[in-house]
């Protein structure tokens, strides 16, 4: 298994490690229910340096990406980001992306660790025939994520940089105690927070900063446990859960992401026209169920004895006390209020449909 930078300190912090993507990751440091709570109301520190960080640069790079992912690159400004899709010709979603306007001609394009390969190597075939380059910079970039309500009083203490000015989704060069960073006001928790570019030799320096930093703040290392849980409570989807090369954006209700109204073609648009129009057989939708038990991952979802759908994601929400689930269900039963089933290892416990995301931060 890779390794990120931060590898040693993990097991310094004596973190439970799982292996997520070919990544040694920790999963939990103590209590998975204590990270999450952390974040919530406090501050939590992720490390996401499995992540991987592609650069594309040149006099065409915004026309390369325009053509190459189903976002208007073009229109996102120097210093903002967008949340966007990179599908195949036939519409299917190789990977969703968030990707950072740096300057007129460069872009950051982050993408999962799972799918890091499959999108480097998808733009450097789409990039053929502009005036632009693709470059890989995920072995030399590490990513550090800062998030919670308390955020923005660990970050004062450590970097001059104007935070009160940072939208969500903009990201600004940044100096915290003389590291050099991207400091991005970007997250996947429901929570405010940022997320710290920096070179992969100068995370630990980076960590134990913010470490430090955020003693009085109540912050805390944060696993992937909580991770998943923080963003299922915001109704945020998982690459391989919610989506997949076999699912379109419209199905998973991110059809907004597509924008066809950009000049020009790009890969996927004319099948993604053709799904627009389509009735969708199964939508994603969130489901509330009651007790404690949760369902999970692959277990059906019924209405009376017949199986309408399958869950994707599914927790006890520490935040709320109660079941929840994302799932794919038949149209018919998707709407908000219905009433469901799932049938969690041979008992069927109920559930309603109800409108995403289940948490937002007030």
């Amino acid at each position: 298994m890779t390794e990120t930078p931060l590898h040693q300190v993990h097991k310094d912090l004596g973190a439970l490690f799982t292996d997520f993507a070919g990544w040694s990751m920790p999963v939990r440091y103590a209590s998975e229910l204590a990270e999450h709570k952390a974040v919530r109301e406090a501050v939590g520190l992720f490390d996401l340096s499995h992540m991987a960080e592609i650069h594309v640069r040149g006099a065409q790079a915004a026309d390369v990406l325009d053509y190459a992912l189903v976002g208007n690159l073009t229109g996102v400004k120097p210093g903002r980001a967008r949340y966007t899709m990179i599908c195949d010709a036939d519409g299917g979603v190789l990977d969703d992306l968030v990707v950072y306007r740096l300057a007129d001609e460069e872009y950051l394009v982050v993408a999962n660790a799972g799918n890091a390969v499959v999108v480097a190597d998808a733009l450097a075939e789409r990039v053929a025939g502009f005036d632009a380059v693709v470059e890989n910079r995920s072995v030399d970039t590490a990513l550090i994520a800062v998030q919670g309500p308390k955020a923005v009083d660990v970050l004062a203490a450590v970097t001059d940089a104007d935070l009160a000015s940072l939208k969500y989704y903009a990201s600004v060069p940044a100096v915290v105690k003389g590291i050099d960073v991207l400091l991005a006001r970007t997250g996947y928790t429901g929570e405010d927070g940022f997320e710290l570019f920096v070179p992969a030799a100068q995370a630990p320096a980076l960590w134990q900063l913010l470490t430090e930093a955020g003693q009085e703040h109540g912050l805390v290392p944060c696993g992937l446990a909580c991770r998943d849980t923080l963003r299922l409570e915001a109704g945020m989807p998982l690459y391989g859960n919610e989506l997949s090369r076999e699912l379109n954006p419209f199905a998973a209700g991110l059809g907004r992401v597509v924008k066809f109204e950009k000049p020009g073609d790009f890969v996927g648009r004319a099948a993604l026209e053709e799904l627009k129009k389509a009735d969708v057989p199964r939508v994603r939708v969130g489901l509330r169920g009651t007790g404690r038990r949760a369902p999970r991952h692959g277990y059906a979802v019924l209405s009376g004895d017949a199986t309408i759908g399958e869950i994707t994601s599914g927790a006890l929400a520490p935040t709320l006390g109660y079941p929840i689930a994302m799932a794919y269900v038949d149209r018919e039963h998707a709407e908000p209020g219905t009433a469901l089933s799932v049938d969690i290892r041979g008992r069927v416990e109920p559930v309603e449909v109800v409108a995403l995301p289940f948490y937002s931060r007030a």
